[in-house]
């Protein structure tokens, strides 16, 4: 099967194509408040998932990391308004100090397309 790489660079790929399968890098997002930033990650997804002929009603499975536990439920409000609410990916989340004291959640997402 074919390897299709989405803006890659030196370090990463923002996504990866294999057989009918897409895998987007970290998505972290801009912001003060858990909120702001997931709003902006999940734009990315959006862009990446359209990228790559896909779309959020194939979501397989997302692994949400934050910074804090204590926003878990900031996060679910703006996760919950986002998702296709017919087609809920298989998910977990964990708390993780992330790549910059700035960031408070990351999203890890892979679909079908």
């Amino acid at each position: 099967m074919s390897i299709k790489r989405i803006e890659p660079g030196a370090r990463m790929s923002g996504a990866v194509i294999h057989g009918n399968t897409v895998y987007l890098a970290g998505q972290v997002g801009e912001g003060e408040s858990v909120s702001d930033q997931c709003k902006d990650a999940l734009a990315e997804v959006d862009r990446l998932l359209a990228a790559a002929g896909s779309d959020k009603s194939k979501i397989l499975q997302t692994i949400i990391y934050l910074s804090d536990m204590s926003t878990f439920g900031e996060m679910n409000a703006v996760w919950e308004a986002w998702i296709d609410p017919a087609n809920p990916p298989a998910r977990a989340t964990s708390e993780a100090k992330l790549a910059a004291p700035k960031y408070k959640v990351e999203f890890i997402v892979t679909a079908a397309i």
